[in-house]
């Protein structure tokens, strides 16, 4: 039996209807993280969904609780085969965001597959369970054909990863005997483009944050009192005209990202963002135009998503947007949102923009993190692991691989390459435009094919011998 005998297999799956109805059935699993309630759905993804599968296929499985209250619960799976060959660690998350039902169009439901051509419609088809539905079974025609696997595996699973995976740090910190590996290979986030077979080896970090400006209790007649009052609305827009240039220019302080390497940036120059409708990130035809004189000044638009530091405002308030009167507003509110790049810890973002303001007037404005933030990796595409991954899924594919040094998006791969040490492989297999965190979340079935291929292939070289030493 061969490597083609296994990419066969893998093919008749994908042909015959078993890889759409299996992921159908982890479709209809209401497993919303978001929602307290959901809480019981998310053990029995674990335990009634994945764990059968696994054990079946020679995996010890563990369901395990949060450490953090109301967190949710983590599965570990374990298959050793020998002392001598190497171990990777792979990673699923099992929960999506809310359905939002009624915001679907008509026809489709978050909980059921729908087809329309390559699209496959449903909650999670792309974000996670369609990934992870792949790489199991991938592992699964190679465990089949060959017997073995030809290498041990420890997976996790976890069932928080949409609302920030609370916990994930403090269980892998605590129980990182469980996951000492060689590599760390999993999937997760879009290609470059649909049909371009991608690898990236890490993430931008993300970092939200209130600035708040409260000037006065209540609204005042703009008749009686314009022209002595000041207008927090006002002078927020200003503070925030401060701090990004009316081109997308960052301008704090200590908000800049580090230059990159000679191998990073020569890697992010082999990308191209944009699809059918030229839109950043690979979004295919439904992504919007490319603004191209938007961002970072000198920089192609390739290294403005993978290669620096951005700022957005996410949402802006002030006074009764919905039923605005002529009163003066007594205060300002804006949401803001940071991605950044390795050499950008989020711990010195809040103190470089309080100096910044505090040096123009701002005194007053209130600043408030929000959430936890994720920290930024990246591994060098030189790394061995990369290049061994990148000659696996280019072999399979016979394709040129987009090569992404980290994900424009984030992970929380910090956990993975940090905490646990572990050079991190994340191969894709869904595209921008997938809409996966709003109504219509779908994966293309075309990709989905070409993904089977390969990571049945990428499995099956795991276990041939030929990897990089650990």
């Amino acid at each position: 039996m061969s490597r083609t005998d296994a990419l066969e297999r893998t093919d008749a799956y994908f042909h015959d209807g078993s890889f759409r109805h299996e992921l159908a059935r982890r479709v209809a699993y209401r497993t919303e993280s978001p929602a307290l309630e959901q809480r019981p759905e998310l053990y029995r993804y674990l335990g009634d969904e994945l764990t059968p599968e696994l054990e079946a296929m020679g995996f010890d499985c563990e369901i395990h609780h949060n450490p953090i209250p109301d967190g949710c619960p983590f599965l570990v799976a374990r298959r050793h085969e020998s002392d001598d060959a190497p171990t990777v660690m792979s990673y699923g998350h099992g929960d999506v965001v809310l359905g939002y039902d009624d915001q679907w169009r008509d026809g489709l439901s978050p909980w059921e597959i729908v087809v329309e051509g390559d699209r496959w419609y449903g909650r999670g088809t792309a974000d996670n369970k369609g990934q992870h539905t792949i790489n199991l079974a991938a592992m699964r025609h190679v465990l089949d054909v060959r017997g073995s696997l030809g290498f041990n595996t420890v997976l996790l699973f976890e069932t928080g990863e949409e609302t920030g995976s609370p916990g994930l740090e403090e269980f892998c910190a605590a129980n990182a005997d469980l996951f000492a590996a060689d590599v760390f290979i999993a999937s997760d986030g879009p290609r470059i483009q649909p049909d371009a077979p991608t690898i990236f080896m890490g993430s931008r970090g993300a970092f939200n944050f209130t600035m708040r400006l409260n000037l006065r209790d209540g609204g005042h007649h703009s008749g009686n009192w314009g022209g002595l009052l000041a207008n927090p609305g006002v002078l927020l827009a200003n503070a925030l005209a401060t701090m990004i240039s009316p081109t997308g220019e960052i301008l704090v302080d200590g908000w800049k990202a580090e230059a990159m390497s000679d191998t990073v940036r020569a890697a992010v120059a082999q990308l191209r963002v944009g699809g059918g409708g030229g839109g950043g990130g690979g979004g295919g035809e439904d992504s919007p135009m490319i603004d191209p004189n938007w961002g970072e000044p000198g920089m192609t638009a390739e290294e403005r998503v993978f290669g620096t530091n951005t700022f957005e405002v996410l949402a802006y308030e002030t006074g009764n947007p919905r039923n605005p009167v002529n009163a003066i507003p007594p205060s300002a509110v804006a949401h803001c949102h940071m991605r950044f790049v390795v050499g950008t810890e989020p711990d010195d973002l809040i103190p470089a923009l309080r100096q910044h303001l505090d040096a123009r007037g701002y005194e007053a404005i209130e600043l408030d993190p929000s959430g936890v933030a994720m920290k930024a990796t990246r591994l060098d595409p030189s790394h061995p692991w990369a290049q061994w991954a990148i000659a696996s899924v280019g072999r399979t594919s016979g394709k040129e691989v987009a090569v992404i040094p980290n994900l424009g998006g984030s992970l929380p791969n910090e956990v993975f390459a940090g905490v646990l040490g572990l050079p991190t492989i994340w191969v894709p297999h869904s595209y921008a435009g997938c809409s996966q965190h709003a109504p219509n979340e779908h994966v293309l079935a075309s990709t989905c094919q070409e993904a089977l291929q390969i990571m049945t292939g990428l499995w099956w070289d795991l276990g041939a011998g030929d990897t990089p030493l650990a």
